[in-house]
């Protein structure tokens, strides 16, 4: 099982409404998440708007690739993008750089 961290920041002026929109989030989307081997998914949102995602995978690649394929992620994105910076254009999911993981305590 892979561990993935990323990181994403959230534009100071749309915290609360990001918060607001993650509760909950469409039950479409948490399926499709599900379904693409998205497991133990988390979302840390730090006061300034850093975003520390986590989740748990057998194949990182195929697991994004199975939710490009999904209407409801390419509504979910285009509902997204406005809430971050430094996107260049790209989606936040295309955005998602893993960290590379130095230490795990089993």
């Amino acid at each position: 099982m892979q561990r993935v961290c990323f990181l994403l920041k959230v534009r100071a002026d749309r915290i609360d409404e990001y918060r607001e929109r993650h509760d909950p989030v469409w039950a479409e989307m948490r399926e499709a998440l599900s379904a693409a081997g998205w497991h133990n998914y988390s979302l840390f949102l730090r006061e300034d708007g850093l975003l520390v995602g986590y989740l748990e995978t057998e194949d990182f690649a195929a697991a994004r690739a199975a939710m490009e394929a999904t209407y409801v992620n390419a509504r979910w994105q285009a509902e997204m993008a406005p809430f971050f910076e430094s996107l260049d254009g790209a989606r936040p999911d295309e955005a998602m750089r893993p960290l590379t993981e130095v230490f795990h305590l089993d």
